[in-house]
């Protein structure tokens, strides 16, 4: 998929390498975070330093019920940044409006994505069912917006959709920054509707009714139910299945074009991948030496061939 500029990723300061965490030190990421910098520009941002917290500072925690925590320092519990920490997301979003992903940090009081431990007033822990006071609001604040912690993109799968939606996401900014119009509209999702289909049959179907009347419609309402049913679909887990679907729907473009035999061997590779055999970047791979042999123009564009660089190798593992 061609960009004309990388998109913005937006990073926890330590997992960018600078030692912001309480304890005046920083966090190795591991390997996927590392592999995705390459083809992202990424913002660090800490929310603890940007709440006015010092390095190295006292521990925060998440102390009260599962419906409502407060971020308190761990020692005294006088000391409430919640507010501090809330606030900090709409400055984030006001530095980076083009941010298209966020990559959190694992466990964070401030900005986990899930699991954060929550303690009681006597500092006892409760459970671990709390995400991040950070992490909560930037979601309510750009609900759009792909986030994943460190810990949660060592699964291959998780990977590749976070992946996936920020291009997307990115892509989507880069269209309303053009200019909205039924057309263009029409046009974007003409792009992404086998992409939608691998990862949720019955939003695409929905998108595509949502369209029909499209030059009736006031186009930013229009807009903004488009772009949450298809960020939504996307989120929605591809399968081996569902991504088979589609490799199938593409395969029949070539009828005309590719011998029956060499039809034959696509089918099973297909097969192969749908069996957990193959990784999807098999079929994927001998879908495109197929295009790229007997040339098709909505084929070309269709976003699902390649969703975001090669170079990240993201096809392999899934």
């Amino acid at each position: 998929m061609t960009q004309q500029a990388k998109p913005v990723m937006g990073i926890g300061s330590c997992l960018a390498g600078n030692a912001v965490r309480y304890n005046g030190q920083t966090k190795s990421p591991n390997q996927y975070v590392r592999g995705l910098a390459d083809n992202f520009e990424m913002r660090a941002f800490c929310p603890e330093m940007g709440a006015g917290m010092g390095v190295p500072r006292p521990p925060i925690h998440l102390v009260g019920s599962e419906t409502q925590v407060r971020a308190l320092d761990v020692d005294t519990h006088n000391n409430d940044f919640t507010d501090k920490l809330t606030a900090y997301a709409n400055t984030v979003l006001s530095l980076a409006p083009e941010l298209c992903a966020y990559i959190l940090v694992k466990g964070s009081p401030s900005c986990g994505y899930e699991r954060v431990k929550r303690y009681g007033e006597n500092g006892h822990t409760i459970a671990s069912d709390q995400q991040g006071v950070f992490a909560v609001a930037l979601a309510r604040l750009d609900p759009l917006l792909p986030l994943e912690d460190d810990g949660r993109l060592n699964d291959p799968g998780l990977r590749e959709s976070f992946v996936t939606r920020a291009y997307a996401y990115h892509d989507w900014k880069q269209l309303v920054a053009r200019g909205l119009s039924a057309r263009n509209l029409i046009d974007f999702y003409s792009r992404y509707k086998y992409l939608a289909m691998a990862h949720h049959v019955p939003s695409y179907k929905a998108l595509g009714r949502m369209l029909a009347d499209a030059g009736k419609r006031d186009i930013s309402a229009l807009a903004e139910q488009f772009v949450s049913t298809l960020m939504a679909a996307l989120t929605q887990r591809a399968t081996r299945r569902s991504h088979s679907n589609v490799l199938y729907h593409l395969s029949g473009y070539l009828k005309r074009d590719v011998p029956g035999p060499e039809r034959q061997r696509l089918k099973a590779l297909i097969d192969q991948y749908r069996l957990g055999q193959i990784p999807l970047v098999v079929p994927i791979t001998m879908l495109k030496h197929h295009f790229a042999n007997s040339p098709n123009a909505y084929i070309d564009s269709q976003v699902f061939m390649a969703p975001y660089p090669d170079e990240l190798q993201l096809r392999n593992l899934v």
